[in-house]
């Protein structure tokens, strides 16, 4: 099956530009004792980067052929997602509503008005406050039904555009990484966060397809592992539905020891990952997603849970989140 092909068959509006950059991480890899490569998705060049890019290209193409004026989305008060739809929106002259909890129940104001919440402003987002986002499809829909009470064309952007049109993105990136690693890189394993399950399922689907013979490993960043299966799983099968793939799906393989104590916040592990990053390569991970999931690959090799192949880890963004969380970090 050629995935460019089908791929293709998608409305995708071109937000990225060119494949962002898989490079090997000389000073990491001689700490670890292991060829260590990164995937660059921090660096794509809208708001700062961020992996919610690829899934924004499907989704905000989507939301103009419907003719939408308004992208409604939730998350976090510190989402990287809403981050990116308000970006976009901005970027292509829509309204952006975003419906935000505060899932650590902190009252700290550079949580609450600084790293993501601050760029939220510069985008010009109408900010939705709520308890919890308990039923977001829901809590999303009533929203959406008031907007166009008011006359607005609401599109509703799922949590962390992890719906089978957003994982699209991702199975493009592993179109992109089996490019960039053809007769040059044969990566035993690829680490990733493993979030709203978008990133992840695209992911799988892609890698199955092209790499059969690396293996995926997902980093939960807020639920236990039999939690998250489900939710990876079914948009995988919604992919493969959707692309024509009939092989039978790969199996999903997650690591549940690093998310503690819960989604949003920090860790030890998390944080130790952020500084050694810093300071032997320059790269910035952060504290809810890429920090733990780095967390998790380090301690992966240590304890032997990856054999001695090299490894890539998909860098997924969220910078902007360290200002938030300062000075914890």
């Amino acid at each position: 099956m050629d995935l460019s092909l089908q791929l293709a068959n998608y409305h995708r509006l071109d937000l990225i530009g060119p494949p962002t950059p898989l490079e090997y991480l000389p000073r990491l890899s001689d700490y670890l004792g292991q060829e260590i490569y990164i995937k660059r998705d921090d660096i794509t060049p809208l708001a700062m980067g961020g992996n919610k890019l690829r899934k924004l290209e499907f989704l905000a193409a989507d939301a103009l052929r419907r003719g939408a004026d308004t992208l409604v989305t939730a998350g976090a008060i510190q989402s990287n997602h809403v981050r990116q739809t308000a970006a976009v929106a901005a970027k292509l002259g829509l309204r952006c509503v975003a419906l935000l909890e505060n899932p650590i129940g902190t009252s700290a104001e550079n949580y609450l008005a600084n790293g993501n919440r601050l760029l939220l402003d510069l985008f010009d987002v109408e900010i939705i406050l709520c308890a919890a986002l308990d039923d977001p499809d829901r809590q999303l829909g009533d929203i959406a039904e008031r907007l166009e009470a008011q006359g607005f064309r609401p599109y509703v952007v799922p949590v962390g555009g992890s719906n089978t049109l957003g994982a699209l993105g991702y199975v493009g990136c592993a179109l992109e990484i089996a490019h960039q690693c053809a007769g040059q890189l044969a990566p035993g394993y690829i680490v990733t966060a493993s979030g709203s399950g978008g990133t992840h399922a695209g992911l799988a689907l892609g890698l199955q397809a092209l790499m059969p013979e690396t293996q995926l490993i997902g980093v939960t960043v807020s639920r236990t592992a039999d939690q998250q299966r489900p939710k990876v799983v079914g948009l995988q099968r919604q992919l493969a539905e959707a692309l024509g793939f009939t092989p039978p799906l790969a199996s999903i393989q997650l690591w549940d020891d690093y998310f503690a104590p819960g989604y949003g916040a920090p860790n030890d592990e998390g944080q130790d990952a952020i500084r050694l990053l810093a300071r032997l390569e320059g790269v910035l991970l952060d504290p809810v997603y890429t920090g733990k999931a780095m967390a998790g690959l380090i301690d992966g090799i240590e304890q032997k849970r990856v054999g001695p192949a090299p490894v890539i880890f998909v860098h997924t963004g969220g910078a902007p989140a360290l200002f938030a969380y300062h000075p914890s970090v």
